[in-house]
């Protein structure tokens, strides 16, 4: 048994395995949990977070489907992009290497926040290959926020990319002396995780150094945001093009502000929202019942 489901509720759970592929000279990890005679299902997890996000949900959801999870490039088991560039095009690339390797399209595809931004973008660039779209917050920075970026210069916005890039070069990875003290770190960021959840998402997300101390494995530099002003009129665009339905999903103790009333739903064609009470910004670990309740129920046929 690994040693990250030693202490795991999924230790009487057979798989899943891992399994890796390529996309742009990187060697990328993604689990896979069996059951290739069903239709498959496509988990996208979200910045700084891994793979095993999903266990929760793949396990609910493992019989009905074919699952596979991937650590997007810098995070998880894989591997960290050369130059600490993360750009939504190379995360889009990697997806759309991922599910051409499966060739089983069309694929449905659940996606939280960075992963869902993600989902959406080839959903819109390959709309024939998409079943059916979950996208757990993954709309981006809220319409209020957004207008300030979009005010802000070309030459202003390069020089603070560049500043933020120097600042994540210097910054040393925290080192936590336990998994424990890790744990109660991730209950400090998402007060909506029990005590089992942090664990096993903190023993599946940490690597152990030489010295007996751990760090998260994702990369540094996936925090910085890159220089390109962020075209809402171009995405909008790109959201008009899913074809498919599509769940918007949020929950309404979270910063990401409602696309109902902001009124960015309305470029979808087939599209609905669903809001969460009592859930943040990782709905399908805040409210986890009740998410797989609807995910069940929206993805199937």
């Amino acid at each position: 048994m690994s040693t990250a489901f030693r202490d795991s509720p999924f230790r009487d759970i057979v798989g899943p395995s891992s399994q890796f592929y390529i996309s742009q000279r990187l060697r990328l990890h993604y689990l896979s949990w069996g059951n290739e005679d069903k239709p498959p299902l496509v988990l996208i997890h979200g910045g700084r977070d891994h793979a095993h996000n999903w266990d929760w949900v793949a396990n609910a959801l493992r019989r009905d489907y074919h699952i596979v999870a991937p650590d997007l490039r810098g995070h998880g088991d894989s591997e960290w992009a050369i130059g600490g560039m993360y750009a939504i095009t190379d995360f889009v690339l990697d997806v759309a290497q991922l599910l051409e390797a499966l060739d089983r399209f069309p694929v449905r595809i659940a996606a939280h926040s960075l992963g869902a931004n993600i989902a959406l973008h080839y959903t819109g660039f390959y709309p024939d290959n998409v079943h059916k779209l979950l996208a757990i917050e993954g709309m981006g920075p809220p319409p209020r926020i957004l207008s300030d970026r979009v005010g802000a210069a070309v030459d202003e916005r390069m020089r603070g990319w560049v500043r933020s890039m120097q600042k994540l070069a210097g910054r040393q990875p925290r080192r936590y002396p336990s998994l424990d003290a890790a744990a109660e770190r991730m209950q400090e960021v998402n007060s909506f995780l029990s005590p089992e959840q942090a664990r096993h998402l903190t023993v599946n997300g940490m690597a152990r150094n030489e010295d007996g101390t751990y760090t998260w494995k994702f990369d540094n530099y996936v925090r910085s945001f890159p220089p390109y002003r962020y075209d809402e009129e171009e995405l909008r665009s790109i959201w008009g093009r899913i074809t498919c339905p599509t769940l918007l999903v949020r929950g309404t103790e979270s910063w990401a502000s409602d696309p109902v009333e902001d009124g960015r739903i309305d470029a979808f064609q087939n599209a609905e929202l669903r809001n969460f009470e009592g859930a943040g910004h990782w709905v399908h670990h805040d409210q986890l019942d009740e998410f797989v309740a609807v995910a069940r129920n929206f993805l199937a046929d």
